[in-house]
């Protein structure tokens, strides 16, 4: 993972907290595709969890920003949702020690450098139930270079590292919202996985 002080980014907005959920992972809730108990993986101040318990679902989220976290509980308390949040490592999720229905994943997996992507996708699958699945929202390829932001990841990328274990049912082209830069959003792919 690059070098990124997370809890110094929460000390004001990062581009990636919008302060709702992300309209690609909204619309699955709304098309009632999102069941069971949801983990919001990366979860950042929380806005998927929290989406989950709205919908009556048992969910988590978990984060490597401790500050991430304290927002995130603040918002779950401020709004009435038993949404439960922790500080936890993304490429040991099996420290948890319970398994998912659904997970969620927006922004996540391409801060990851390759080394790292078997190891979470290991990670994963050691949350997840058989037939689980894993909704995964990452900037895409399609977005020109420019000299920062996270890595643009190809379809062949996704495939290439859910290949064992997984199923990759689709990948769609979506957006990736954003606040505080001066454009709103960045090609991304919403990809459908599902854990064999």
């Amino acid at each position: 993972m690059p070098d990124i002080d997370f809890d110094l980014a929460y000390r004001g907005t990062p581009p990636w907290d919008i302060g709702r959920p992300q309209p690609a992972i909204a619309r699955l809730f709304e098309a009632g595709q999102v069941r069971g108990e949801v983990l919001d993986v990366g979860c950042g101040t929380g806005e998927h969890a929290l989406l989950a318990a709205a919908h009556g679902l048992p969910s988590r989220g978990v984060d490597a920003s401790r500050a991430a976290i304290e927002r995130a509980r603040a918002k779950a308390v401020e709004r009435g949702l038993p949404a439960r949040f922790e500080v936890a490592d993304a490429l040991d999720l099996g420290a948890l020690g319970t398994q998912f229905d659904a997970v969620i994943d927006t922004g996540l997996f391409h801060v990851f450098e390759d080394a790292q992507r078997e190891a979470y996708a290991r990670s994963l699958g050691s949350v997840m139930r058989p037939g689980g699945r894993l909704w995964l929202l990452c900037f895409s390829d399609r977005v020109p270079p420019i000299e920062s932001g996270p890595r643009r990841i190809s379809e062949a990328e996704l495939r290439a590292s859910f290949a064992e274990g997984w199923h990759v049912e689709r990948i769609d082209p979506a957006e990736f919202e954003v606040v505080n830069l001066p454009f709103d959003s960045f090609a991304a792919w919403l990809a459908t996985i599902v854990k064999r």
